[in-house]
């Protein structure tokens, strides 16, 4: 019992940690202090050390098997995690208004948009499909409610970064935004940095 009770307890402060420092009355204050570079380090650091101490709590959890690892899931989970790579790979660093993380948004040009023509928020959606994966091939309880959750909230934050990008944006200019990006979205050749950015993206054997 004492197991599930740390899982539960570092559960908490792990969405605690991660909801309330972007809570807009909080971030601005700590953007006045340390300013946007300083709280996206700050913040993408403490994410990192909660993951793993996440990840370490859910280890204390007693042992609760709901499957077993069948020989396709390890192919499956390859396959899935190059994509998790390479959409990660192409992401980090391009301008995108529609999703967070985005640099240099205000460059963003809606007839060049990359994947973010046909995703929309693509570190989610690549988080949501490692958390999938890891379901998967852990059919342990804990693991299952640890990464399980973790792709639910993945997908959940499409809604709730979108209500958000359409207050800072404005409806209309979000709309339209949209809109323009969705219309000239097309399958094209990789660029030399587009293609850089896919060869770092892939794990090396």
């Amino acid at each position: 019992m004492n197991g599930w009770l740390i899982f539960a307890g570092v559960f908490a402060i792990f969405f605690a940690t991660h909801s309330v420092p972007v809570r807009p009355p909080v971030k601005r204050r700590l953007i006045a202090y340390i300013g946007p570079k300083g709280f996206t380090v700050a913040y993408s650091g403490l994410s990192l050390v909660m993951l793993a101490l996440l990840i370490w709590a859910s280890r204390q959890a007693p042992v609760v098997l709901l499957w077993g690892e069948a020989p396709w899931h390890r192919h499956v989970t390859w396959v899935g995690m190059l994509c998790v790579c390479l959409i990660v790979a192409v992401t980090i660093g391009r301008p995108n208004p529609f999703s967070f993380g985005g640099m240099n948004s205000n460059s963003f040009d809606p007839e060049n948009s990359g994947i973010v023509g046909y995703l929309r928020h693509p570190l989610l959606g690549a988080l949501a499909l490692w958390g999938g994966l890891h379901v998967l091939v852990n059919g342990d309880l804990a693991q299952v409610l640890l990464f399980g959750t973790l792709s639910f909230f993945a997908l959940a934050g499409h809604r709730i970064v979108d209500m958000r990008k359409k207050r800072l944006l404005g409806l209309e200019h979000w709309t339209r935004l949209l809109s323009q990006t969705k219309k000239h979205r097309r399958l094209q050749l990789p660029t030399r940095r587009a293609a850089l950015r896919l060869s770092a993206g892939v794990p090396s054997t």
